[in-house]
């Protein structure tokens, strides 16, 4: 069993701390098609995880609390949902553009 602080800091956390920092500091700054790409292979891993893990299994989040396979999943569609929304109002400001309807 792995031991944990009570805030939930532990050591594979930490190391993902860092990893997201320092691909912040240093490689923010790639093409687009870099992004993209990087989006693309955290999905395909996230693919991985979810076709082998069942819905009521359960693993610890960064904050300590104790969640199922089904609490994230549900977690991330609403956080991509939420975020989708974001790119929907930058994108009518590059392009006018609202929704998923065209003008006629």
């Amino acid at each position: 069993m792995i031991q944990r602080v009570p805030s939930g800091t532990n050591l594979i956390g930490l190391v993902k701390h860092l990893a997201s920092v320092e691909y912040g500091w240093f490689c923010r700054t790639k093409p687009s098609a870099d992004i993209v790409a990087y989006y693309g292979r955290s999905r395909s891993a996230a693919d991985v995880v979810i076709d082998e893990v069942g819905l009521e299994d359960v693993g610890t989040a960064w904050s300590g609390q104790t969640v199922s396979m089904r609490w994230v999943l549900i977690h991330m569609i609403e956080d991509t949902a939420r975020h989708v929304g974001h790119m929907d109002i930058l994108r009518e400001l590059i392009d006018g553009q609202t929704g998923d309807h065209r003008p006629d």
